[in-house]
């Protein structure tokens, strides 16, 4: 099937499906007509890589994912330590997150907002001290 087709049936832009190719996530096939093939196989890919960017892996874990996508002699402690590894990111992004959010929240709830100059969330963005 063309580039296209591909694009439908995988969800993902046909720009996207070029870079994955330019990367070597991915080799389609040629038609005699130097056209790019793609195949049911290939769609398959497309979907896992889409799913798995989704989720949060990188490009290059997506290349060893896909290694092991394709190895029916993997084992699944492989493909889990590569989860629990991305899981673990996710928590800390979390945590960042929840401590950013803290302390946004703390510096809003500390501003009056009305026409004063003084404000708390300048002065906290400018490293002084607010309380």
């Amino acid at each position: 099937m063309n580039i296209g087709a591909a694009a439908r049936q995988s969800g993902l832009p046909a720009k996207t499906i070029r870079y994955y190719e330019e990367i070597g996530l991915l080799r389609a096939d040629r038609a005699a007509n130097g056209y790019r093939d793609y195949s049911t196989e290939d769609i398959h890919r497309l979907r896992f890589v889409q799913r798995a960017r989704s989720l949060g892996f990188s490009v290059e874990e997506c290349r060893q994912l896909l290694s092991l996508y394709s190895d029916r002699d993997r084992a699944s402690a492989d493909v889990k330590a590569i989860a629990q590894e991305k899981l673990g990111e996710i928590d800390r992004k979390i945590a960042e997150l929840t401590g950013l959010r803290h302390m946004l929240g703390h510096l809003v709830s500390s501003c009056h907002g009305d026409d004063r100059p003084d404000c708390p969330i300048i002065d906290g963005l400018a490293g002084k001290v607010t309380h």
